[in-house]
Formats: C-alpha cells, structure tokens, sequence
C-alpha cells in the first residue's frame, strides 16, 4: 500500500512536470504584447525574453526627458518584457551617432532616439533603414517632406510629437485668462519677456511665436522688452529672468518660458527681486511639472500647458513594437497638450525627479 502510495506521487509529479514544459514551450511563442504575466494567469513564472531596445535621449539632464525616459523604459519592461538598452548622447550630435551604431553592433530590434540636433533625422533613418532596424524618433518634430519620404519608401520609421503650436496657443490663452487679459500695469500694451529653450529648436520657435500671436488674435498690443535661450534649464531662466528684471522692472507685465525648468527659475528670480508672482507680474510655462503645479495653486503662476509624457511614451512603445512585428505604422502620431490652471481640473500625479 505504501509502494503503491509512492508510485501514484512520483507519477503525479512527473505528469506535472510534463504539464508545466508543455506550458513554457507555449508560453515562448507568445508576442511581447500577449506574455503579461498577469494577463495569462502565469505571475511568478518566467516569460520569454522580450525585444531587445535601443533608446538615445539628448540629455539625461532635462527634467522634462526624465520623466519621459523613465515612463518609457518602465511601460516596455512591464508591457512587452524588453530588454532596454538606455544611453545618454550628452547634448552631443556625435555621441548619439556612436550610441546608435552600438544599437545595430549589437543587433536591437528596434531603436528609439531623442535627437540632440533635429536636423539629422533623415540621416539616422537611413542609417537604421539600411540596418533592417525600425526606428522612433520622439520629443522631436521631423519635417513634413522628411516624414512624407519615410512613407513613400516605406521605411520602418516613425513619430510620436506634439504640436508646439498648440502649446505656445495654449499658454496665450492663459494669459488672456488672467486679470486684465495679461496687461497688469493697465497701460494698454502687454509687455512681455520671453525666456526660449534653444536655438534651432522648432519647439522653440513655435511655443514663442504662437504664445504671442495668441495675445494678438485677441486684440491685445504687446512689447517684447527681452529675450533670451535659456536651454531649457532652470538656473539658465533664473539668469535671464533676473537680468531682464534689473533692465525693465516693473514694466514688465508677463514672462513666457518655454518649459517650466525655466519658469521655477524665473519664479526665483522674480521672489527675490522682491516682486510678487502672480499679482507683481505672470508667469506661465510649459511641462505640468509637479513643482510648478504646485506654485500654479498657490497662485504664484498663471498656469502651464501639459505635455503629456505618459501618453507620448506609451504611443512611442506600442508603436516600435508594431514596427518589429512588421505591422504598419503611421509616419507621425500626435499628442495633444492639455492646459493646466487654477481652475484646471488636472491634478498632477508627476514626480519631477
């Protein structure tokens, strides 16, 4: 009885046993996509490896691609089990050139880049084209023939942008929302102060156009009385919002900043000039920033334009995964910003470091 005991348990084992390598073996022909632990009822058993990513951000030092690239790395471990391979180009064009080659070197199934310098992305889409390697570029705004020409040749490569034009519309509007349409001196002029990113940048160029041109659509006169490239940097905006306070003082009514990196320094500037933000002067930015959410509900800043890093990175994972199944893509995919204000209904959940 006890011999028979014994037998019926080894056999239950190995029948077990031979259950479970029937499973894996299944298991590993899953996509990336379709392997969730939790979806298939498996946590706690190991999944096959997924694809293996390249990614490239232009700096690491950005508050903005921080988040981005933390959101990013996260949503294609846990959704698709990659193995992300994650290097910082420094601000330097040459350095994301060597990053990407080591991406193909050691045969990534796909590769996602931040560019340092907008202008090279026909060049790196021929470089991963000609590799077999399909590509996403992000945070960036390739132009419309260099898109339409990815499509005609029906290259691997795609966008995930956002529309600067929408946020430097966005962040007039604020202004308008504000007392006295932004013209706080009530001398019938907004004068203004623009603290810009970086030179070259499309984002650059349109969040600033389009913020004033928002002003101006409404009927409102404006003055730019200063400007600068503040390179997306905080101690950069404090250092210019602080030269531009010495020069005009009290005359100036608002100051637009391109990212809310900027703004917190502008607000620092502004403090101890010994101004009061939002009633001495406006301020408003662009990210939604957990920092600079929480000055927008102490009424220190007129309010921000979200750009949208969860939904961006999540659009630019699904979409590279959708390049390496050899499924079709769009050539560009939009995000749109949201504007956030004391009276917004967004509450920010985003760290800032």
């Amino acid at each position: 009885m006890k011999y028979l005991k014994k037998r019926m348990v080894i056999l239950f084992l190995v029948a077990a046993a031979l259950l479970a390598a029937g499973c894996a073996e299944k298991g590993s022909q899953l996509k990336p996509a379709e392997s969730s632990d939790k979806e298939a009822g498996t946590e706690g058993i190991e999944t096959a490896e997924g694809p293996k990513i390249g990614i490239s951000i232009y700096r690491y030092d950005d508050t903005f691609m921080k988040l981005y690239r933390s959101e990013l790395k996260q949503y294609l471990e846990e959704t698709y089990h990659a193995q992300v391979i994650m290097r910082n180009a420094g601000g330097d064009q040459l350095e994301q050139d060597r990053q990407i080659r080591e991406f193909i070197d050691s045969k990534c199934d796909g590769i996602i880049v931040n560019p340092v310098e907008a202008l090279t992305a026909g060049r790196i889409a021929d470089t991963c084209s000609q590799a077999g390697i399909p590509l996403v570029f992000i945070n960036s705004e390739p132009s419309e023939s260099e898109k339409k020409r990815w499509k005609e040749r029906h290259m691997a490569v795609s966008s995930v942008e956002t529309d600067s034009k929408q946020a430097g519309t966005y962040q007039g509007e604020i202004i308008l929302e504000s007392p006295l349409k932004g013209d706080r001196n009530k001398d019938g002029i907004v004068s203004y102060v623009m603290i810009k990113g970086e030179a070259g940048s499309e984002a650059v160029r349109c969040r600033s156009e389009y913020s004033v041109r928002a002003l101006k659509d409404a009927g409102m006169s404006t003055e730019e009385l200063f400007t600068g490239y503040g390179n997306w940097n905080k101690e950069e905006g404090k250092k210019l919002a602080a030269q531009a306070l010495a020069a005009y003082g009290s005359r100036i009514d608002v100051i637009f900043c391109n990212n809310d990196a900027m703004v917190n320094g502008a607000l620092e500037a502004v403090e101890e000039a010994g101004m009061i933000p939002g009633k001495d002067i406006y301020l408003v930015g662009v990210d939604a920033l957990k920092e600079t959410v929480g000055y927008i509900k102490e009424g220190k800043v007129a309010g921000t334009v979200l750009n949208d890093h969860q939904g961006q990175s999540k659009t630019a994972a699904d979409t590279v995964i959708r390049l390496i199944q050899g499924e079709d893509a769009d050539a560009a995919y939009l995000v749109d910003y949201i504007k956030v204000t004391m009276n917004s209904t967004f509450h920010s959940e985003r760290g800032d470091d």
